[in-house]
């Protein structure tokens, strides 16, 4: 059976789990082809030593079997892009790097991209197509939800909820809560670089700061 795997996106994000996807491949002694795709491509082009081709090409392409991992840090794209996948019949690519620790009794929906260094602990429930980038963590208990966006760095301590679409910008830290009184990141809600979450953020807020404070609110 002959898969075809694709990051979709070359830009930095793509280009940048490339090299997880590569690492995964060779872990399970894969020796399939990644491509990238771009739909600004109009011609099969090459991108740091890959194949790359827009959405359409990738369609024609003649192969049993495609996987593909979304590497685009907008999340509402993310999702339309996943909902255009499934419509297609094409299965969404799980990709984890070489160091990343996973602890026990974690479930991990599909679609999910961890950067080197990350840590997942135990008893955490992770939703659809999660980005965590470089060094970040999720600790013990904690329930995340769909297209959820982690920046390099961010640190998610035990009994926190963050739901769908939230974007956890770098350095970012957010206080543990407890088993009865989780801390809750909202739907939507956007955490600005370096911010120190000591309690919850409404859905669609951006807070910034140490103690993070609410900037905007839609």
């Amino acid at each position: 059976m002959t898969t075809l795997y694709a990051i979709y996106g070359a830009s930095g994000c793509g280009r940048s789990l490339m090299p997880v996807a590569r690492q995964q491949l060779a872990r399970q002694g894969d020796a399939s082809e990644i491509i990238f795709i771009d739909d600004a491509l109009t011609d099969i082009a090459s991108v740091n030593g890959h194949r790359a081709m827009n959405y359409q090409a990738f369609l024609n392409e003649t192969v049993s079997e495609k996987c593909v991992q979304i590497a685009i840090a907008n999340s509402r794209v993310r999702e339309k892009i996943a909902q255009r996948l499934e419509a297609d019949g094409i299965q969404l690519w799980s990709i984890t790097a070489d160091h990343v620790v996973l602890m026990d009794q974690i479930e991990l929906d599909e679609g999910s991209a961890l950067s080197p260094f990350v840590s997942i602990g135990s008893n955490v429930k992770i939703g659809k197509c999660f980005h965590a980038n470089l060094y970040s963590y999720v600790e013990h208990d904690c329930v995340v939800g769909d297209f959820v966006t982690f920046a390099p760095g961010v640190k998610c301590n035990g009994n926190i909820h963050i739901h769908a679409h939230a974007y956890i910008g770098a350095g970012a830290m957010i206080k543990q809560g407890t088993p009865d009184q989780p801390l809750v990141i909202g739907t939507g809600a956007i955490v600005g670089m370096g911010a120190v979450v000591t309690k919850s953020v409404p859905a669609g807020a951006t807070v910034v700061g140490n103690p993070a404070r609410i900037m905007t609110q839609k």
